[in-house]
């Protein structure tokens, strides 16, 4: 299988937004009408790190350079160019595939960009991130698709490619792609029936290397989405009140336009919501979308932090529940099915800065895993802890929670 072709496409953006270690502030532009070539750098020193070295020298003495370009290849396909200024005495190299030594070309450049003659020093990259975090890569089976897990202790930008068999095309394709600088990784890719497939995921990095597979026959855990129209609302005094005519059952109607769940503006912490989902449940996950737009997009009153409590209890207790709470704690009849934060933008970008991938991604829902230890109920209330914008209220456009029938 030829691996390549499903690397990452954000790769080409990423790679051409990669810098030295200073931004390029013209250096190639002509500024000077001395021709003499420059002196080479000299007094070199290596310091190696995962994946690539930072190289130490000390410049020519003259007024002329502008800046020191390194040169280098980091796998058999890709050539890098690293610059940095006259004012800086190190240049940057990284990205490379391997734990082996490279050859990394230096050039001093004048004002006039006339190059200097070629120096040669040889790095030995400690084994870049993306290799270190393969060993420790596992899939197992999860409802209605399957858990990823793996240990990234440097916390470094590494991506994850997820793929499974295709009986139609009989290949592997991609499923799921995502970067992370977690030091834990652990999510679900779903959407599966629950018969064997082959599944199969690899590391990569923004530099476009890419680990071997790990591939691997499961058979998802059988979920099923809850019945809606089963849903009803739970009535309860110490939940938030409403406002701006968001009812509760909006929360469950299918819609992502119009109305969904809003809070009135200035009611205690949790902004809470109660309702029953018809029969009992052994809850797999739940997916929350929020409300999106310029205006809301990780911001304004959608939920950031917040936890999912649930009862088996015919009877539910009308109890205010603590904006904080151990997963398993149990307040009344009440017990905590997990604490959960919505992740931040994609993009990388602040919450105030949100771009369109952003919002896509938001659009999309996004899904949280209930703890396997968590009981079965029958009653669920969201318990918001915090919001993305400096709001006194919360709102959200709807809820889909998946399960197990009992």
């Amino acid at each position: 299988m030829n691996i390549k072709k499903y690397i990452l496409p954000c790769l080409i953006i990423l790679i051409a937004g990669i810098t030295a270690c200073k931004k390029n502030n013209g250096f190639n532009t002509i500024i000077s009408e001395d021709k003499t070539k420059p002196l080479p750098v000299n007094n070199i020193k290596v310091d190696n790190f995962n994946g690539g070295a930072n190289i130490t020298y000390d410049l020519p003495n003259s007024p002329n350079i502008l800046y020191v370009l390194a040169k280098y290849k980091i796998n058999e396909n890709t050539d890098r160019e690293t610059k940095s200024s006259y004012y800086q005495d190190t240049v940057v190299v990284d990205g490379f595939a391997k734990q082996k030594p490279y050859e990394v070309t230096l050039y001093t450049v004048s004002r006039a960009n006339v190059m200097s003659d070629p120096i040669t020093v040889t790095v030995n990259p400690l084994t870049p991130v993306y290799l270190g975090v393969r060993p420790s890569v596992k899939l197992d089976p999860d409802f209605g698709g399957i858990s990823v897990t793996a240990e990234n202790p440097l916390k470094k930008q590494i991506g994850i490619v997820v793929m499974s068999y295709n009986s139609n095309t009989q290949s592997m394709e991609i499923e799921d792609q995502r970067f992370t600088k977690d030091a834990s990784i652990n999510y679900s890719v779903t959407g599966f029936a629950s018969v064997e497939r082959q599944f199969g995921v690899y590391v990569t990095d923004k530099w476009g290397n890419i680990s071997d597979t790990l591939q691997k026959p499961l058979i998802p855990l059988y979920e099923e989405t809850m019945d809606k129209t089963k849903f009803n609302v739970l009535d309860l005094s110490t939940d938030s009140k409403i406002d701006y005519d968001w009812q509760r059952p909006y929360l469950w109607d299918g819609k992502l336009d119009g109305n969904g769940w809003h809070t009135a503006y200035g009611v205690p912490l949790p902004y809470s919501v109660s309702f029953g989902i018809g029969k009992t449940y052994k809850l797999s996950r739940f997916v929350v979308y929020q409300r999106t737009g310029e205006r809301y997009t990780y911001k304004f009153a959608n939920p950031k932090e917040f936890s999912l409590w649930g009862t088996n209890s015919s009877t539910p207790d009308d109890i205010k529940l603590p904006v904080r709470a151990a997963e398993g704690a149990v307040i009344g009849n009440w017990v905590n099915l997990g604490n959960f934060r919505f992740p931040d933008p994609p993009s990388g970008n602040l919450p105030s800065a949100s771009n369109s991938a952003d919002e896509d991604f938001v659009k999309k829902g996004v899904s949280f895993k209930v703890p396997f230890a968590a009981p079965s109920v029958k009653y669920l209330r969201l318990a918001v802890a915090t919001v993305w914008g400096n709001e006194a209220a919360a709102h959200l456009m709807e809820i889909t929670p998946y399960g197990i029938p009992e």
